[in-house]
This record gives structure tokens, C-alpha cells and sequence, in this order.
């Protein structure tokens, strides 16, 4: 169990959380949730024992797993060791073990200590320890040949999942998840969410995947309004409810304020005369329905709406056996496809499959599309055609998106050279949609969050237009906010959108086709997402 009692934190004058006390019981998994800044990480460290709050007290387990963010803080370690540190107290056995074995030579203290270190070993599992961690990095993708390599020998989407091994290993009474699910693909999460469902113990997790709250979690702990409010259910059981309690909130003030100014029209016209005693009693029941004014909610709906300057030509584009390949590894095997007008196509698949790489074959011939930089389009495609059809205009949204954004000028000055024309006040609207707001819009670029760039190039889109859409991972760095407000786009836009994601209810929502790669092949489903595991689900019958 973790409680929290009286904690409080704030920086300067902006309230995180203040006097909160709550309890994370064993058995139960809580979605910790909030937009953007609203201090859901900085809860999760004062939890984990990394940062200690201005006020208040925590109460933790002895054994707690952390999903740690920093990636290359293990870069000199090999893989099953970085996971078997997940269990600090048999790490540190080891490790003690290990270097009284390098002694010349043992004296009877040395005897004694590492028979004591042997009786630490066993009681913490630490016998079968590299087969228990060979297990949690097969079940999330690292093969076997990868256990025996250093950390700093991998690329980052595969430390991440190390990392997120290393918190599941040793089987902590708590487990703190800070996005478990970014970098990892859907068999990966799928993976993932069994694993959580079956294991005890607390599980508190920071996530902005809708699929995955609701899948996963049996309550969420909402931060808002300056406090932290627990709500019974998944993430949509908590938005029902929230809305349904700031509504009831919303309304007994409304009537309370009626009530209120009908009173101090009755004590406004009978003070001065011989009512005295009812305006007396008149002004004590103002006082008691005094409202009490209801804590400001941090939550910041952004507004994106995607139109098309002017429609594309039926047949958008066409794939002729497209082939990729770095060095012997084939990525692309001879692709071919037709897409036409208004279709939304979601690639998806294990993470180095061919997905991105596909996308950039796409553009290799695309006109006026901002790549980043260092980006060659000469060596996006071995052999095949890339054939764009009449009057398609893309607008690309990268993996890497921040290198998109040029540095050394402000968000403002960066979004106007995509429409000269456009007035300051054109500028400050849509960049005020996308929630920079006021001086925000004079930012500069190099100062951007990734959330920050995202919405930025949001604006961008918006700004020009595009009757083609494609995206390369926009969620990673969205709130829960913004990825509703993306999927709702989506969903409306007239043009065509080639989608790569994990987010399930993006796939679910917004795909009327499907590019499932698998093996460096690519299977290519056309209809929605739900008709595409079905058909799966009976060929592997």
C-alpha cells in the first residue's frame, strides 16, 4: 500500500496539488491522470521517494518498482543485468558477492559475509534471476541475442522496454509506471496490459492512451482543481463522472446565487423600515449561502480542425513494387498499392518493421514537404515508383518532429512563413487553438516541449491546408486532451491520411484501411480495424 497524507507542492504561485491525502491499495490499479504541467510526473517521484514534498508525509512498501526515464543511464551495463538491478537489494548482494570473490584470498569474515549474502541471493530469487529477466524482455520483444549486449548498443524504443522490464522485475509490492507505453507497439501493449491485469500488488501509472487506461485500470486518480479526486473504473468511467459531479457542483452555485440575489433584494428594500428583524434574518442566510468558489480546473481542450485548400484528383497514389533495404535486411519487399481520395490508412505492426521506412519512400518524390534535417529523399527507395496523383498536397507530420521546426526564431515568426498572408491576428488565433496563448506565441522555437512542438505543427497544418495527411507517431508527446482532440480531426477531415500509431483508439476510430506489416511484409486490409482482427482471428484458426 502507498498513502499519501497532507502532501502539498507548488512552484512559485502555480498550485499542483495542496493539503492531498489519498491511498493506493494493493489490488487495485490506478490510471494517474491530468493535462499537460498539471504535476502528474512530479507526483509519481514524490510517490517513488525521488523528490520529497513541501509538506505532508508518504507511507511506501520496501520493494517498488519505478519505470526510470533516463535512458542512457545504463548505457556501460548489459541488458539482463540492467533488468535484474530492477531488485536493488539483490543487485547489491551480487555485486557485494562478486567482489569478495576477487579476493586473493577469503578470511573467515569473508566466509561469514558471503554466507550471508547466499542466504540474500535466495530469498530475493536471485538464483533463476537471469532466467526471470530473460522471460520479461522476451515477453516484451528483446529476442535473446540482445541479453548479452551493452545498453548503450541499443536503439531507444528497445531501452525502453528494457527499462519497463527492469521495473516488473523482482516482483515490487508497487510499481510506478511513468508512460509505460510510449515507443512500444501494439503487441507489445497488448503484452503489457496482460501482464498488469494478472500480477498484485498497487500498480499507479501515467499514461495518455485511452485504450490502455480503460483496459487496465480499476481506478484513476485525476489531477485537477488543485487536488487529486480517485474515481472508481477506467478512464471514460472517470470523464463521466467528473463531468457529472462539475455539473451537479456548477449547478447547486447557480441556484444558490438565485437564492442569494432574492435575498439582498428583500434586505435592499426593507432595511430602512420596520422589517429589521427579517432583514437580519435574511442577511444570515446570504451569509450561510455564501458560494464558495470552485478551485479553477487546469484541463485545456485544444481546437484542431484539418481542411483541404482544395480537393486531390480521385487516384491520390500509387506504390509499384517499392523495395528498401539496409545493407542485407530487407524492409521493403516489392510493396504495391493503390489509395484513393478520402481513405485513412493506419500502418501498424512490431516497432522496426517498416513503417516509418515506408513513409519516407512515400516522400521521396513529394513535393513541399518539410523533412528533417539531414533527411536525404535520394535514399528513402532501393527500386519501384512512388506515384503522387493530380493536385496532392501533403501535409507530413515526422517521428522526429522538433528537427522540423527551424531553431533560432519564435513560434509566431516560425508558423507565418507557411501563409505570408496571413495577419498577426490570423497567426495569434490559430496558434491561440492550439493553447499558446497570449505571449506564449513568442516562444522561441529551441525552448519548445515535445508536446509544444507537436501542437505547433499542428498549427501548421491547419495553416496550409493539406488534402493529405500523413503522420508518423503524433501522439508521444500529447496529453489526453490533445490526442482526443486529434482523433476527432481525424475523423472529420474530408481528405486523405496515412496514420502511423499505436494508440489503439485512433486505429479503432479513425482507420477505414489497414497496412499491417509483419516480417518485412505488408498485408494490405481494407475496411476498419475491428473487421481486420476479426479477419485475422479466423485465418488463424
Amino acid at each position: 500500500m502507498i498513502s499519501v497524507s497532507n502532501v502539498t507542492m507548488r512552484y512559485g504561485s502555480k498550485v499542483l496539488f495542496e493539503d492531498v491525502s489519498a491511498t493506493f491499495t494493493p489490488g487495485r490499479r490506478y490510471g494517474l491522470t491530468g493535462p499537460n504541467g498539471a504535476g502528474k510526473s512530479t507526483f509519481m517521484k514524490i510517490l517513488s521517494g525521488e523528490l520529497e514534498p513541501q509538506k505532508g508525509t508518504v507511507t511506501r512498501p520496501r520493494k517498488i518498482g519505478v519505470l526510470r526515464q533516463d535512458q542512457y543511464a545504463f548505457d556501460a551495463f548489459r541488458v539482463i543485468d540492467t533488468v535484474v538491478m530492477g531488485n536493488k537489494t539483490l543487485w547489491a548482494a551480487l555485486e557485494e558477492r562478486d567482489r569478495i570473490y576477487e579476493k586473493a584470498e577469503l578470511d573467515d569474515a569473508d566466509g561469514m559475509r558471503l554466507g550471508e549474502l547466499e542466504g540474500i541471493v535466495g530469498e530475493e530469487d536471485g538464483y533463476t534471476a537471469e532466467s526471470d529477466a530473460a522471460i520479461l524482455l522476451q515477453g516484451l520483444d528483446i529476442p535473446d541475442e540482445v541479453h548479452e549486449r551493452k545498453m548503450g548498443e541499443l536503439q531507444g524504443g528497445q531501452k525502453v522496454r528494457v527499462l519497463l522490464a527492469q521495473a516488473l522485475f523482482g516482483n515490487p509490492q508497487a510499481l510506478l509506471l511513468d508512460e509505460p507505453t510510449n515507443y512500444l507497439d501494439l503487441d507489445s501493449i497488448h503484452w503489457l496490459e496482460e501482464f498488469l491485469i494478472r500480477r498484485e500488488g498497487t500498480l499507479i501509472t501515467i499514461s495518455h492512451d485511452r485504450y490502455f487506461l480503460n483496459n487496465v485500470c480499476t481506478h484513476i486518480a485525476d489531477i485537477d482543481y488543485e487536488t487529486i479526486i480517485t474515481y472508481t473504473g477506467g478512464y471514460d468511467d472517470m470523464v463521466l463522472a467528473k463531468t457529472q459531479v462539475r455539473s451537479r457542483l456548477e449547478a447547486q452555485n447557480e441556484a444558490r446565487e438565485k437564492k442569494i440575489a432574492q435575498l439582498n433584494e428583500f434586505i435592499a428594500r426593507f432595511s430602512a423600515g420596520t422589517r429589521s428583524s427579517q432583514v437580519t434574518s435574511r442577511k444570515k442566510e446570504v451569509e450561510r449561502l455564501q458560494t464558495s468558489e470552485l478551485a479553477r480546473s487546469n484541463i485545456q481542450r485544444p481546437y484542431i480542425r484539418f481542411d483541404q485548400l482544395r480537393p486531390s484528383g480521385k487516384h491520390i497514389l500509387d506504390l509499384d513494387t517499392v523495395r528498401k533495404a539496409y545493407g542485407e535486411n530487407q524492409v521493403l519487399r516489392g510493396f504495391s498499392a493503390s489509395v484513393m481520395r478520402g481513405e485513412k490508412i493506419c500502418l501498424i505492426g512490431r516497432n522496426g518493421q517498416g513503417k516509418t521506412t515506408l513513409i519516407k519512400a512515400l516522400l521521396a518524390n513529394a513535393p513541399n514537404v518539410e523533412r528533417p534535417a539531414g533527411d536525404n529523399p535520394a535514399n528513402d527507395i532501393d527500386s519501384g515508383t512512388v506515384k503522387w496523383g493530380h493536385e496532392a498536397q501533403i501535409g507530413y507530420f515526422a517521428q522526429d518532429h522538433t528537427a522540423t521546426i527551424e531553431k533560432g526564431t519564435t513560434a509566431a515568426e516560425w508558423l507565418h512563413q507557411f501563409d505570408p498572408k496571413a495577419t498577426q491576428e490570423d497567426i495569434r488565433g490559430v496558434l491561440g487553438q492550439m493553447l499558446f496563448s497570449g505571449e506564449e506565441g513568442l516562444k522561441p522555437t529551441n525552448a519548445l516541449s515535445g508536446g509544444e512542438a507537436a501542437r505547433l505543427i499542428f498549427c501548421r497544418l491547419m495553416m496550409q491546408k493539406p488534402n493529405f495527411l500523413i503522420f508518423d507517431e503524433p501522439t508521444n508527446h500529447l496529453d489526453l486532451e490533445a490526442i482526443n482532440a486529434l482523433n476527432q480531426a481525424l475523423q472529420k477531415y474530408e481528405g486523405t491520411v496515412l496514420l502511423v500509431t499505436h494508440d489503439q483508439e485512433l486505429i479503432d476510430e479513425v482507420a477505414t484501411r489497414i497496412w499491417s506489416f509483419e516480417d518485412h511484409t505488408i498485408q494490405d486490409f481494407k475496411g476498419p480495424y475491428a473487421e481486420f482482427l476479426q479477419a485475422r482471428a479466423m485465418a488463424a484458426r
